[in-house]
């Protein structure tokens, strides 16, 4: 059996901001941190904080609202490539999301990024998910 650690950290992060959860604990990794870091940067999420309890750890991730609405900033968070079918592009060919409102995660031989990072650094990679 083939466990998606990726995905479940997606499905987290979706069922909270669903059920209108602030806080959501997911348990830790290089990769996932460094998706939180994006996640950050790009203003997806309010805050987050790394906990070294267990020698996993956990990601405390703080949830954006908007102020007015009460609406999570994260419309949809969708997982592109799966572990029982990669996908992979080349840096001409990564696709925009949204016309350019969402962004795409990009796993690549120089780091985590995002697609727009990717393409200005002339890297392709395989695509992780979909953020808008």
């Amino acid at each position: 059996m083939i466990t998606d650690s990726i995905g479940n950290y997606f499905t987290r992060i979706r069922n909270s901001f669903i059920m209108g959860h602030r806080i959501v604990n997911v348990p830790s990794s290089k990769l996932k941190k460094s998706i939180t870091k994006i996640l950050y940067d790009q203003g997806y999420i309010l805050n987050y904080k790394f906990i070294d309890i267990s020698p996993q750890g956990i990601i405390k991730i703080a949830l954006k609202y908007d102020k007015i609405s009460g609406i999570s900033v994260i419309k949809c968070i969708k997982r592109i490539s799966k572990p029982g079918l990669r996908k992979y592009f080349s840096s001409s060919k990564i696709p925009r999301v949204l016309n350019g409102l969402g962004i795409s995660i990009i796993s690549t031989s120089k780091g985590i990024m995002t697609g727009n990072q990717a393409k200005r650094m002339n890297i392709g990679g395989e695509i992780l998910c979909y953020i808008y």
